[in-house]
């Protein structure tokens, strides 16, 4: 019996769209609310693997200000104390969504340097070469070059991405589709049957190329 990291590491080497077929014959069709994020996110950054890790979430509003607001450090801390692979999810919860950035260069930087693989926005970002240059595989809704006054709401929350319900804690593994969620009590049986999707996948299309070349030849 594989441990959770050895499982999140393992699942790298496979896509969403995998992971999502493996569940599937796993436990048949679920919500699409439970299960994969819709077309409206878009991966800005990636890098040369899909990213594996727990979500650590928050609510925020960077366009106005607010009554009730709480430390960064509150947000911070969960993803600095997770002894797992993080993914950040932030929730835009503006009236305005998506006017204003709530994730940049600096941001990018600390997500990183505190062990944080990704980080997931429900809104705009900014900064994208700095993003890239800090080498966090990025996910959001648009880019905008502002915000205004930045604030942090909730945190270790449920937040939703692009009509994906994502609870504190789940497993989720994103590439250039989106995002899948991983119900932990299966991720490790879907890592397994990951491998017999790929396999099947590959002798499918592996038929079809050769008849595509069959017919050119013809």
């Amino acid at each position: 019996m594989k441990d959770l990291k050895e499982i999140i590491r393992d699942l790298s080497e496979y896509d969403s769209a995998t992971v999502q077929n493996a569940m599937i014959l796993i436990r048949g069709f679920t919500s699409e609310t439970q299960d994969y994020t819709g077309p409206s996110l878009k991966s800005f950054y990636l890098g040369q693997k899909p990213v594996v890790g727990i979500a650590i979430t928050a609510k925020v509003t960077p366009l106005n200000k607010q009554k009730t607001v709480i430390d960064w450090d509150n947000y911070y801390d969960e993803v600095a104390k997770c002894d797992l692979p993080v993914i950040g999810v932030l929730q835009d919860i503006e009236k305005d969504k998506g006017r204003a950035a709530i994730m940049g260069d600096g941001m990018a930087h600390k997500h990183k340097a505190l062990g944080a693989v990704g980080v997931i926005a429900e809104g705009s970002i900014r900064d994208l070469p700095g993003i890239i240059q800090a080498k966090c595989p990025i996910w959001g809704t648009g880019r905008v070059p502002g915000h205004g006054p930045f604030n942090l709401i909730e945190t270790q929350t449920q937040v939703e991405v692009a009509n994906l319900l994502i609870n504190p804690n789940d497993l989720l593994i994103g590439d250039k589709d989106g995002i899948t969620r991983i119900p932990i009590e299966i991720a490790e049986e879907t890592l397994k049957v990951c491998e017999e999707v790929r396999l099947k996948e590959s002798k499918v299309i592996n038929e079809f190329k050769k008849k595509i070349i069959n017919t050119k030849e013809k």
